[in-house]
Parts: C-alpha cells; sequence; structure tokens
C-alpha cells in the first residue's frame, strides 16, 4: 500500500471536458484500488489554490485539450513543484501544435503527409489543394473540427464559414492518406503494440467513433506485415523522443496497404494525453503488454516528476 496522496486532475473547460471527466474518474478509482491516497479535482480557474490546499504529492493529469495538455497546467505544476505524469511544459505545448510536431518529426526522420496551415476563412473560400484532404484545427484533440473533403466536392465544408466555429482561426489542410488506421503507445521509452482501429458506423475515427459503445472496432495486434509492424513501433518511439515526450504518449498512422495501395506509412501526430475511458486504446495495449489498468496507472504515478 502507498501513502501518496494523488491528486487526479479532470474536467476543465476546454470542448475536451467530457472526455477529461470520463478518463479521470476510472483512473481515480484504480489508483485507489491500488492503495493510493486519491483526491478528484474537477479543475476551475482558482485551480492553483485548490492546489495549495490540497497539498497532493502527485499529480495524475487526466485533462485533455487547451490547457491541459499545451503546457498550461504543466507550467503551474513546475511552479508549485508538484511532481506531474505525462509530458512537461515544452513537448506538451510542441504536441499539441500540429503543424510545429509535424516540422520536428519530419526532421527526426518519421514521414509526414504534405499540409498547410492557414486561416479557416481563406481555407473556405476555394480548394487549397487537390481533394482528398483532411482540414484539422491546429491544436484541439479529439478529432474536434476535423472535415474530410473528398474528391467529388467541388468547394471546401461550408462550416468553415460559421460564426460560432469554436476551433479557434488557423486550420491545418493536410494530404489524405487512404487505408489503414493505426496507433502506438509509449510507455518510458517501450513501444507497446500496434493497434489497428475501424470505426464501426462511421466514416473517419470521429469523436463518437473514438468514445461512444461500440463506435470503433481495436485490432490488438494489428493484423499487418511484421517488418510495419515494427517499423510503426520504431516511429512512435521516435516521435515520442524528438518531441521531448515524458511518461505516456500515443502515435497515429495510416497505412495505404490496399489492393491499389502504395503501400505509404505516414504519421499523423503524438497525443501525449492519450484518453483512459473505459473504451481508450492505451490501456488496452497496456494490458496486451501484460500491465493491468492498475499496474500501469501506478507505473505512471511513480514516474512522475518535475522538470518533464
Amino acid at each position: 500500500m502507498s501513502s501518496k496522496h494523488v491528486a487526479v486532475l479532470m474536467g476543465g473547460w476546454s470542448s475536451e471536458r467530457p472526455v477529461s471527466l470520463a478518463s479521470g474518474k476510472p483512473c481515480a478509482d484504480a489508483l485507489e484500488r491500488a492503495g493510493f491516497q486519491v483526491t478528484r479535482i474537477d479543475v476551475g480557474r482558482d485551480i492553483v489554490e485548490v492546489l495549495k490546499d490540497t497539498k497532493p504529492d502527485v499529480v495524475f493529469n487526466a485533462l485533455h485539450g487547451p490547457f491541459g495538455e499545451d503546457g498550461g497546467i504543466q507550467a503551474i505544476l513546475e511552479l508549485l513543484e508538484i511532481p506531474y505524469t505525462h509530458s512537461g511544459l515544452l513537448a506538451s505545448a510542441l504536441a499539441m501544435d500540429k503543424e510545429k510536431a509535424k516540422t520536428v518529426a519530419r526532421r527526426a526522420g518519421v514521414p509526414v503527409a504534405e499540409a498547410k496551415v492557414m486561416n479557416r476563412l481563406e481555407a473556405a473560400e476555394k480548394h487549397v489543394m487537390k481533394p482528398p484532404y483532411v482540414i484539422k484545427p491546429v491544436a484541439e484533440g479529439s478529432s474536434f473540427g476535423v472535415l474530410i473533403v473528398r474528391e467529388d466536392m467541388s468547394n471546401p465544408p461550408q462550416e468553415l464559414y460559421s460564426k460560432d466555429w469554436p476551433y479557434g482561426e488557423r486550420i491545418m489542410v493536410e494530404r489524405f492518406i487512404p487505408g489503414r488506421e493505426l496507433t502506438c503507445a509509449v510507455m518510458g521509452n517501450v513501444a507497446l503494440g500496434v493497434t489497428e482501429i475501424m470505426p464501426q458506423g462511421h466514416s473517419f475515427y470521429d469523436f463518437d467513433a473514438k468514445y461512444a459503445e461500440g463506435g470503433s472496432k481495436h485490432v490488438l495486434p494489428a493484423e499487418i506485415k511484421p517488418n510495419i509492424y515494427q517499423k510503426i513501433q520504431t516511429l512512435a518511439l521516435k516521435a515520442h523522443e524528438a518531441i521531448g515526450c515524458r511518461g505516456v504518449s500515443r502515435s497515429d498512422f495510416r497505412l495505404d496497404d490496399g489492393p491499389a495501395g502504395t503501400g505509404e506509412l505516414i504519421w499523423l501526430e503524438v497525443n501525449t494525453q492519450p484518453g483512459m475511458t473505459p473504451t481508450s486504446l492505451v490501456p488496452e495495449m497496456a494490458l496486451h503488454a501484460g500491465h493491468s489498468f492498475e499496474e500501469f496507472l501506478t507505473w505512471m504515478v511513480e514516474d512522475a516528476s518535475c522538470n518533464r
């Protein structure tokens, strides 16, 4: 039994608040089962005062989206000198900015798709890339704001003109890579198994496919050639190290290996705060590697530190 007092941060005010709450509860429950003293904190603007009052030994960061995984909460925890899980300030900020993360990954030898970053209204006026392509907010997660532009679309999606568009003015236009959706987690300095994600009833791995019950099928280990499997593991670890991630991260890939495919393997992004919901990928990969949920989270707590 551990005497450590762990504060599990969840909720917050980003668009990913529901995902964070869904991640935080099972993590807090599992840490209690593992013997830790646990305080659940629904993060608000008063988080500095709350942490000072709570006085945890360690923070388990279950936040998602802006502030939670872009360096905001990490900076506060460094200032308060509270050890925390996942990546540090710089790596969190870098990974959250898809454009900058792709630049660093490319320089490290990780293959990425051609992309352009621009104002959303500019992308709404005309095709800035030959379809098919993907439109992504530069600094959002959980597939919020992702739009697929098919070859038969004569104009860009008109949602980009919306006055209620909540995902920021900078968007990325990225070449669409057909084929399989694959993902690989890194735990410390070890790449875990490779999972193929098969959305069920969804055109791509969108929010509902990620989090709704039955929204996607996970095939672990992915049924791909052994050399491709190993290459994905190598690239996931390379991206993790190049961006400076710590603790646990998850890299997403596309593999165009269909009958008419090119065989192209492309790294899409790294997630420094992977989901920990009952349908999440990383706990499945950890279990496949022999770590129960409680053991996996205990490892993350023991790995926590400042100056990450």
